[in-house]
């Protein structure tokens, strides 16, 4: 039996143009994000496999798998929902997010420095990753991460919130090789209502890092 699913999108294919076309998100959803869920359920298979086997040869390059097809669903999965065609612009308080912009501030001094920092990890992971807006809970406060591939370089108990695909196949039916236009246009689809929420969700869980027993 499955553990993993392929989520349903929160929109229609069409539904973040011009940013990203129909093509993509079609391609990207029922193609790329699906070969996650099935990497990470046919890995959790195998490693079943291998413990009844005693075969324990296997299990060091099945755990790199499982994690990097389970990173992938997981990132996915809140990339989705972290855009909408209605969506852009600077949270605000008027909008309801005003919690949110503030600890945008109080992290990185100002939405601006917030942005130029986000766009600049997003544009410049070295091969495939992503940039992300994660809660750091020993801190309390927003960090920027470079996701490489779909794991590393994060720390380990920060819970993303807003992610942003650098991988090729998210823009380069669209953008072609221009990376750094794909990140510039996707914060016109940004779903601040959608990361508000994960920011309020992931900060209200005080006891996310057992550091002593």
């Amino acid at each position: 039996m499955a553990v993993y699913t392929l989520p349903e999108l929160p929109y229609d294919y069409a539904a973040l143009e011009p940013v990203i076309n129909p093509q993509i998100v079609e391609l990207h959803h029922d193609k790329h994000h699906a070969a996650y869920v099935k990497g990470a359920n046919d890995t959790l298979e195998q490693l079943a496999e291998a413990r009844d086997k005693e075969a324990w040869g296997s299990v060091n390059g099945l755990e790199k798998s499982l994690a990097f097809h389970l990173s992938g669903h997981i990132l996915h999965s809140i990339y989705w929902h972290n855009m909408s065609g209605d969506g852009g612009g600077e949270p605000l308080a008027a909008d309801g997010v005003g919690e949110f912009a503030d600890a945008i501030a109080e992290s990185f001094g100002s939405y601006a420095g917030f942005k130029a920092q986000l766009a600049k990890a997003a544009a410049t992971t070295q091969g495939s990753g992503w940039g992300v807006l994660a809660y750091e809970p020993l801190s309390g406060r927003l960090i920027v991460e470079q996701v490489y591939d779909h794991q590393g370089n994060v720390g380990q108990g920060s819970t993303p919130i807003l992610v942003f695909d650098a991988w090729e196949h998210a823009f380069y039916l669209q953008y072609k090789n221009q990376k750094v236009d794909f990140i510039d246009a996707m914060w016109a689809v940004v779903n601040w209502q959608d990361v508000a929420r994960r920011y309020a969700a992931a900060k209200s869980r005080a006891d996310v890092l057992l550091l002593a027993p």
